[in-house]
């Protein structure tokens, strides 16, 4: 079992910034890539942003120069640091992680996601 819990989450002016965070727990032997996706009310769930285990990170065009992806292997976490935040970058944030359990299975899990509000 995986486990990915996020934090960081809540209300946020226009032009401002918020920190989410992404912990992976339970029986990893190793993680391939962790991402945020978003999904907005009424709208599917997107791509923000994917890191790979050598650090490359891939952006979805709207938030490329406002949105950095950041990973600690060590730690088994990733973090989203958003700026100039706009309304409608509201959503749910999830976090998303691929790799292999210590039984030498694929996994792949989500968050239960947090809630982003840009909204004055």
């Amino acid at each position: 079992q995986v486990q990915l819990v996020e934090s960081g989450g809540g209300l946020v002016l226009p032009g401002g910034s918020l920190r989410l965070s992404c912990a992976a727990s339970g029986s990893i032997l190793s993680i391939n890539v962790m991402g945020w996706y978003r999904q907005a009310p009424g709208k599917e769930r997107e791509l923000v942003a994917t890191i790979t285990s050598s650090d490359i990170a891939t952006y979805a065009d709207s938030m490329k120069g406002r949105f950095t992806i950041s990973r600690d292997s060590a730690k088994k976490t990733v973090t989203l640091q958003m700026n100039s935040l706009k309304p409608e970058d509201t959503a749910v944030y999830y976090c998303n992680a691929e790799g292999l359990t210590t039984t030498f299975r694929r996994f792949g899990a989500w968050g239960q996601g947090t809630l982003v509000t840009v909204s004055s």
